[in-house]
């Protein structure tokens, strides 16, 4: 039994307790951030330029490190969210157990990762994909807005894969098409302001890697996004 987690199962009539949620859904954060380069670097990984070939690989690399240093988490590809759609990794307990004091099975999510490619395929048609499908709804942050994609949490994150420019380059584009939505959509395509813009931007350049947050309002509880790019061409 992975240490700090405690099995439904151990006693009856016993008050147990396991990590608090956030410090659970940071550390798992921070792992997912230090391991994204790992990934990338790693000598023995297929390259791939497909969205899902991605996330399945990088999945797998998290399942494979997490077992290593113990991390008490499970990562899953293509979990199920609202009106049939799937959010490319979640993060469960990898043992059922206790989240402070909610009980959590290894089918009870409490962390989503969304990636996209930067740019997407597709050319201009889902130029802006990473923000907003419109009306097709496929937009990543769209359906963390629209509680399409982590409507159980009030913490996320998406994963950026750029195959063209930098981290910098992408986070002044993504700003822009965020203002420039301001007023424009129907409502059910998501609300945007200023305040959905990205911030407390950090770059490394020397490993190609990037982060930064933003938040956003829903009908529910607010969510708040974590970006994590990994800039695939980098050269160590």
């Amino acid at each position: 039994m992975a240490k700090g987690i405690n099995n439904f199962s151990s006693g009856y009539g016993r008050i147990t307790h396991g990590p608090q949620p956030n410090a659970l859904v940071d550390r798992t954060l921070d792992f997912v951030r230090d391991e994204l380069p790992q990934w990338r670097d790693r000598k023995d990984r297929k390259a791939e330029t497909d969205e899902e070939a991605l996330n399945a690989q990088l999945c797998k690399h998290l399942n494979s490190r997490a077992r290593q240093l113990p991390l008490p988490v499970l990562f899953h590809h293509e979990e199920r969210q609202t009106q049939r759609r799937r959010v490319d990794i979640s993060a469960g307990l990898a043992e059922g157990g206790f989240i402070g004091q909610t009980y959590h099975s290894i089918d009870d999510p409490f962390l989503v990762f969304e990636g996209k490619r930067l740019p997407p395929p597709g050319g201009t048609a889902r130029e802006r994909e990473y923000v907003t499908g419109e009306e097709h709804l496929s937009g990543g942050i769209q359906r963390f807005k629209l509680g399409l994609h982590g409507a159980l949490v009030n913490t996320a994150a998406m994963i950026g894969y750029i195959q063209e420019e930098d981290s910098p380059q992408w986070l002044q584009r993504i700003n822009g098409w965020i203002v420039s939505l301001q007023n424009r959509l129907p409502i059910e395509y998501g609300v945007w302001t200023k305040g959905d813009c990205l911030k407390e931007f950090t770059s490394d350049k020397k490993h190609g890697f990037a982060h930064c947050i933003s938040q956003h309002p829903r009908t529910s509880t607010p969510i708040k996004l974590l970006h994590l790019w990994v800039e695939m061409n980098h050269k160590a």
